[in-house]
């Protein structure tokens, strides 16, 4: 169950993007039962191994594809040759890739 985990926050909600989503639930007294928002993480976790560099993931160190870099190079086929790499290290099986100059990237993946 890979993609189910502690959501971030996106576009969609307030607070800062790619912060940790938190929606607090208090019981009767005023304690907080919940905080954390869990559930499906997996375009996030999608959009984090496109963000990241290597070295930016602590236990997962050679994981990332720092897609910040393609603005400095035009070599496409080495950024799509390192998304799949880069997922299938994750265990997320691409079965469509569209990454192309003046293109929006499609990614079609999910785990195994």
């Amino acid at each position: 169950m890979k993609s189910i985990g502690i959501q971030l926050n996106d576009n969609n909600d307030s607070g800062d993007v790619l912060d940790l989503k938190i929606n607090v639930i208090r019981d009767s007294a005023g304690k907080i039962v919940s905080g954390f928002v869990v559930g499906d993480t997996l375009e996030q976790n999608k959009a984090m191994i496109l963000i990241a560099h290597q070295g930016e993931f602590k236990f997962n160190p050679d994981l990332g594809v720092g897609l910040g870099d393609v603005v400095l190079s035009s070599d496409y086929l080495v950024f799509r040759h390192r998304i799949r790499e880069h997922f299938l290290k994750d265990g997320l099986i691409i079965s469509a890739l569209d990454f192309s100059e003046n293109t929006p990237i499609k990614i079609i993946a999910n785990y195994e």
